[in-house]
């Protein structure tokens, strides 16, 4: 266990910005552990999720990977979230994400949830979707990734790193390729039903 983990079973929150530090979503999650690709988060069904204007309860579990810091970057550049008995079929949304890192065992607070913050990053508009039906797969939100390219002046090496691997993850899901397979976030799915924490 990394030193700037919490315990498996630790409530905890995951705060997310915009580019210009403005508060985006903040997920209250339980700590479940870590494996190969990265530390797993849970968010039982009832659970919260927050931003400025809106705020709902979880209405299925999930489970989200912080995949292992890219080499290059020095954090983590997305976050998979995996749904169980999703209403609308999504089985899989991609956050593409700058900066997405730990911050450190005691984290800081917000007032709001009152949970400990152990992980911060900053949502860079464009998604990846995969819902199970005649949808299937696709990136989502281009038309905010464009807007923002422009209202942010998001840099060139952001930009040109995104692109790219918006188009990677849209075919390694499309190949349920591990972690995007199903067999692998299911182990953790399990686990999160077995805590018993929905509200």
């Amino acid at each position: 266990m990394n030193a700037n983990r919490p315990e498996p079973g630790t409530p905890m929150m995951v705060q997310w910005s915009k580019w210009d530090g403005s508060p985006h979503w903040a997920n209250e999650e339980v700590y479940l552990g870590q494996d190969e690709w990265g530390d797993w988060l849970g968010q039982p069904v009832g659970w919260r999720n927050t931003r400025p204007g809106r705020d709902f309860a979880a209405g299925n579990p999930n489970v989200t990977l912080i995949p292992h810091p890219d080499a290059e970057l020095g954090a983590a550049d997305f976050a998979l979230t995996v749904n169980r008995r999703h209403p609308k079929g999504m089985r899989i949304y991609i956050d593409l994400a700058w900066e997405l890192r730990w911050i450190g065992e005691t984290g800081s607070s917000r007032t709001d949830l009152d949970l400990p913050v152990y992980a911060t990053g900053i949502d860079m508009d464009l998604d990846v979707v995969r819902v199970v039906g005649e949808r299937g797969t696709w990136i989502d939100d281009r038309d905010e990734w464009e807007e923002h390219l422009v209202q942010y002046g998001y840099p060139a090496h952001v930009i040109t790193h995104l692109e790219a691997l918006a188009l990677d993850l849209e075919q390694r899901v499309l190949g349920k390729l591990p972690p995007f397979d199903d067999a692998t976030a299911d182990v953790w799915l399990d686990r999160l039903e077995s805590l018993g924490l929905d509200r």
